[in-house]
């Protein structure tokens, strides 16, 4: 009964973001930024499992981070900083709907933008329901993705002689840098931190869950087995597109991945393709709201129905989509850089995670060894280094 919260999170980590980064990254550079993929998925596991601690311990990021600063202007900032990394989120969940359904439908990415929006009555539906409806609905989801991306996997052929060397070996330079750090954006997702508490407080309402270092394990292996699911569909995305495009085809639109799959592996891999693009939009754009709502109520207090926040949301991002489309800017490249956006906004709920897992008052019995606080801290840091390092890329 507890497990499910972990795959509604995980469905974060395989959205048309990562098949961004990822599709750009093994067409452009082969095997090479594998490593990434699996570097960042360990920290996000470990990040995650910090976050639903936070939500065992009886609250939720949002509302933690307003209790303790107590600031009103500074936490309304740290509102506006969270509502941007949302928008930049359902910008790439939006944008994978509108192109699956250009790939699949033939329908002008213009007319995509709006008949996408009515994702929002699918929305309603599922989050109307008992929410283990909504995780049974997640589960078909990532079932989808994963099924297309193993058998993309299996009919590419990829030579797992170079997979496994780039596995644990790190290649980084100044053209790699800006696909690497969207690859960290699009793993360790902001939003999915924030949400993963909220979901875990709201589950352990249930007198079930007194038991909160039983609650704790159930947590460790409902996180820890979603997001390894996740963690090698990211590895199969990358490791298709460098087995099917690296050198043989340049690729570099998702309308271009979609068409060269045709003459290479057959019409079959092409709509597998598109159908889990579809599905991993859909599917992560309700996390996406999900977390937005969690951010509102802990935050600022306001509350408003997560159906209305959809829409909200929705349609403030088909303004920078439709002036995209008319101006012919590339989806993937939109991808891309909202997932390296992204990237730069982990700290928001990171280092609040850090400090409060540290700290006994908040965490009681649940407080954070050294050691791992000690990790964190070098995972954090490590993604601090990316983002400075393409910064430096970009201005010497």
């Amino acid at each position: 009964m507890f497990m499910g919260s972990g795959l509604v999170v995980s469905v974060a980590y395989i959205d048309p973001g990562n098949w961004g980064t990822n599709i750009g990254g093994g067409s452009s550079f082969n095997y090479n930024l594998l490593w990434v993929i699996w570097m960042a998925s360990g920290m996000a596991m470990l990040f995650q499992y910090l976050s639903g601690k936070i939500g065992i311990a009886g609250y939720s990021l949002a509302e933690l981070i307003r209790i303790r600063i107590k600031n009103k202007r500074m936490v309304f900032l740290y509102w506006i900083l969270a509502e941007f990394a949302i928008l930049a989120t359902d910008l790439a969940e939006f944008l994978g709907i509108v192109v699956a359904m250009n790939l699949l439908f033939n329908i002008p990415l213009i007319w995509g933008a709006y008949i996408a929006s009515a994702e929002v009555l699918l929305f309603l539906f599922l989050t109307s329901k008992k929410f283990r409806i909504l995780e049974k609905a997640f589960m078909g989801f990532v079932g989808i993705i994963g099924l297309v991306f193993v058998y993309e996997v299996i009919i590419t052929k990829p030579d797992f002689t170079p997979i496994l060397i780039h596995s644990v070996k790190p290649m980084l330079n100044k053209e790699s840098i800006l696909i690497a750090v969207g690859i960290i954006g699009a793993t360790v997702m902001p939003h999915a931190l924030f949400v993963h508490s909220w979901l875990i407080k709201n589950k352990t309402i249930n007198p079930i869950f007194k038991d909160k270092f039983k609650v704790l394990k159930y947590h460790l292996v409902d996180n820890v087995f979603s997001l390894t699911i996740a963690g090698f569909i990211n590895a199969a995305m990358l490791i298709m597109a460098a087995a099917a495009f690296y050198q043989v085809a340049e690729v570099a639109t998702l309308s271009e991945a979609y068409k060269t799959l045709i003459p290479l592996f057959g019409k079959f891999a092409a709509v597998g393709f598109a159908v889990a693009l579809l599905s991993a939009g859909i599917s992560s754009s309700i996390t996406g709201t999900l977390a937005g709502q969690s951010i509102m109520d802990g935050l600022t207090g306001f509350k408003i129905s997560v159906f209305t926040r959809r829409i909200i949301t929705r349609v403030i991002n088909i303004i920078p989509i439709t002036i995209a489309i008319l101006i012919g800017m590339e989806p993937l490249k939109i991808l891309i850089y909202s997932q390296t956006v992204l990237s730069f906004l982990i700290p928001l709920p990171l280092i609040p995670i850090i400090i409060f897992t540290a700290n006994k008052e908040i965490m009681g019995d649940l407080v954070n060894k050294k050691s791992t606080t000690i990790i964190t801290i070098i995972f954090a840091s490590v993604i601090l280094m990316f983002n400075f390092y393409l910064l430096y890329s970009l201005f010497f």
